[in-house]
């Protein structure tokens, strides 16, 4: 019997714990046809019905609960037990998958992960350009990179990097032809260069903060608009306008007189880059090495 139901039980886990037949057959690699039939194939065998399936949702009923009760910490006792195993393997091995943005790849994560693919070659890294809030499953990454004050609850987080701040920068050149706005409210006065956000298409509104410490958010406007922080700072270093960007990206062209800040008084710091994952989340010795390569340390 056990041997019969094996994968259908970790097909009917899968669906509960994404709450969706969509999340859970691409988590699974399987058709969500297939994994439909699988889970009312279960439900037959049982004489059960093991979840219940609305337009919107899929969620347990009292009967799958009670059997997930049981199910998913013995299917976690031998996935840990395998997940051991692996890890006495001499050399990491595996695939990680990690979604950021352009900035977050190229200035924290890539410097870091570089000398990992050199050390081991049975380790592969996956990086997923994204500037929305996806979802881990729903994109298949194993983990993602957020500021620390948006990592969502029931995530295991890992600061990678200091605390920053976006500034709101231009040349020289421009400045000298347009003036310096002197509150956040003056930005309409001037060519700013937007940035798209892939969540909804929506545009970034540029946030800053009081001196008492109020929230101040902005909707600009300008020529330009781009869906990559990268590509921005190469249209501000051209001369094309105003962009807030990350502190930390523009420090030597801010020392070396190529860029200059406006609005500093306007601009906090907060809480700076995490690595994020699922807690159900069974590491593979790729995944620590990466972890470990990525961990912040001062």
């Amino acid at each position: 019997m056990l041997r019969e139901n094996i994968n259908d039980l970790i097909a009917l886990m899968a669906v509960a714990e994404e709450r969706s037949f969509t999340r859970a057959a691409a988590r699974l690699n399987v058709s969500q046809s297939a994994l439909s039939h699988t889970i009312k194939a279960l439900e037959k065998r049982l004489g059960l019905r093991l979840l219940t399936r609305t337009t919107r949702s899929v969620a347990p009923t009292i009967e799958g609960e009670d059997l997930l009760a049981t199910l998913s910490p013995a299917l976690e006792t031998i996935e840990e037990r395998l997940v051991a195993l692996t890890e006495n393997q001499s050399t990491p091995t595996g695939t990680v998958r990690i979604v950021a943005t352009d900035y977050t790849i190229e200035t924290l994560l890539w410097p870091k992960i570089a000398p990992v693919i050199k050390n081991y070659p049975a380790v592969r890294v996956e990086f997923v350009n994204d500037y929305g809030y996806t979802d881990l499953a729903s994109a298949q990454c194993d983990a993602g990179v957020r500021y620390g004050d948006q990592v969502s609850d029931g995530m295991i987080s890992m600061r990678i990097g200091p605390d920053e701040r976006m500034v709101c920068i231009g040349t020289p050149g421009y400045f000298a032809e347009h003036g310096e706005p002197e509150t956040p409210n003056d930005l309409s006065e001037h060519e700013c260069i937007n940035l798209r956000l892939s969540t909804h298409g929506a545009l970034y509104a540029w946030e800053f903060e009081d001196k008492d410490k109020r929230e101040i958010r902005v909707k600009v406007t300008g020529q330009l608009c781009f869906d990559t922080i990268m590509t921005i700072y190469r249209a501000v270093l051209d001369g094309h306008g105003l962009a807030l960007v990350p502190e930390r990206l523009v420090e030597k062209d801010l020392a070396e007189g190529r860029l200059k800040m406006c609005l500093g008084d306007y601009s906090p710091y907060f809480d700076g880059f995490h690595l994020y994952y699922p807690s159900r989340l069974r590491t593979s010795s790729a995944f620590q090495v990466v972890l470990d390569a990525l961990r912040e340390r001062g």
